[in-house]
């Protein structure tokens, strides 16, 4: 099997201040002593106002927040309900709301006006009701969302999550999915059900205390207040977002549709500036559950674990690059011809990879980090501020032990899984997240 985990180093001489320079030819040559080449890719593009906008108040409140928020246990597992979040509430109940006058109008029209003229305009209501009605999440079906697991598929990865989740000051979730994102989640279904979604991916690059940290980190957001994540705000963010689906602009539109996309453009406007303002009020609340989510992964792994977990994330393009390589050379070898085993060894070859990257390559991407305000989406602070808070807080040992014999059981459940979504990486390719 080729190897890709040994780099090559080269000698030179900064050509800003002239020191001595140690780089793996893999990764980006740069400077530790001046910051030259640091950050060769510029800032990153500008996205969207909604987008732009989120980023600007994730790096202010991220700021704001590790200047105030306290280091103690007892305070950090209280989510503060301040007056932002009570006016967030109050939004996404009016919300609600008008979609259940729209119901109750239609269904009184219909009901008062049957056999007259009310009863089409009623209808339409009581369909526009319905459409609009806010919708819990789903339980993904199977092709949507990878490999599922159950208890009964794996139970010595559920009692771990569940080990985790009463370290969290929470409960465990009910459903594993198993996909080929380099993400992690959870996700609340139905009334109480929990689904945790594990990219493989991000899972088989972590070592196994990272992958306790992780885990620690998305059930933190069960524990710690995360507004967004609630049945109200979550359920009027979804219909909000549905409604900018419906108001839309119709793509090459012929003359009457032209009229019926001016005519949308009003409430489409509100509806974004609805959306805009929820999100600015929820923001800081939703920053403060990261950091409160991020304490709950150093209890349960150790500050160490939860640390390097953050530093692997800041290097997560070289787990999309290093499966692309991967996909392409198989289907080289193979000459298109896939027979069930081209997946074998992928995952072995990324977990090198990721164990061979230098610490001058994390230590670069942690300085471009502060100086571009990185964060992993808008939602959450910059990564240096978390990592800064972390180590700040001073060293946690953490609860729960990976162990050799155990990470090896939960790795035979999860053999399975490995096996379909290795084939299913060099089938279809590698997106990335």
């Amino acid at each position: 099997m080729r190897t890709i985990t040994e780099g090559v180093l080269e000698s030179s001489r900064c050509p800003e201040c002239g020191t001595e320079i140690q780089a793996d030819r893999r990764f980006t040559k740069w400077c530790p002593a001046c910051d030259w080449n640091v950050d060769p890719g510029g800032p990153e593009e500008k996205k969207g106002r909604l987008e732009t906008l989120r980023r600007r108040l994730a790096q202010r409140h991220g700021e704001n927040l590790l200047a105030t928020m306290s280091t103690d246990a007892a305070d950090a597992q209280r989510a503060r309900r301040d007056v932002s979040g009570v006016l967030a509430y109050v939004i996404a109940l009016l919300i609600h709301a008008l979609t259940a006058v729209l119901a109750v109008t239609g269904i009184w029209w219909v009901v008062s006006g049957w056999g007259e003229f009310r009863m089409l305009p009623g209808g339409f209501l009581l369909l526009l009701g319905w459409a609009l009605r806010p919708r819990l999440n789903r339980l993904p079906k199977d092709e949507d969302a990878g490999v599922v697991l159950r208890r009964p598929d794996a139970p010595e990865l559920f009692a771990l999550i569940d080990e985790i989740a009463e370290a969290s000051g929470t409960r465990g979730v009910d459903v594993v999915a198993v996909n080929a994102e380099t993400n992690a989640s959870v996700q609340a279904y139905g009334l109480r059900g929990r689904l945790l979604t594990l990219g493989l991916p991000l899972w088989e690059s972590l070592t196994p205390e990272h992958r306790i940290a992780l885990l620690g980190h998305e059930l933190g957001h069960y524990s710690n207040g995360d507004t967004r994540r609630g049945l109200v705000l979550g359920t009027a963010f979804r219909s909000l977002g549905l409604w900018l689906y419906y108001l839309s602009p119709i793509p090459n539109p012929t003359p009457v549709q032209v009229v019926t996309n001016l005519v949308c453009v009003p409430p489409r406007l509100l509806v974004q500036g609805v959306l805009m303002l929820l999100d600015t009020l929820t923001l800081r609340s939703s920053q403060r559950s990261e950091y409160l989510a991020d304490s709950a992964a150093a209890r349960a792994g150790s500050t160490d674990a939860a640390v390097g977990l953050m530093d692997r994330l800041l290097v997560s393009d070289s787990i999309d690059i290093t499966l692309r390589r991967e996909v392409n050379s198989r289907r080289l070898r193979r000459s298109g011809q896939l027979r069930g085993t081209e997946g074998d060894g992928l995952w072995e070859e990324l977990a090198a990879h990721m164990g061979s990257i230098p610490e001058s390559e994390y230590e670069r991407q942690r300085r471009v980090g502060a100086l571009r305000g990185h964060s992993v989406d808008a939602t959450h602070p910059p990564t240096h501020l978390r990592r800064r808070r972390l180590l700040d807080a001073g060293p946690v040992a953490g609860v729960v032990a990976a162990g050799e014999e155990r990470s090896a059981r939960v790795a035979a459940e999860l053999a399975g899984a490995r096996g379909t979504v290795a084939r299913e990486v060099v089938r279809d390719g590698v997106d990335g997240v």
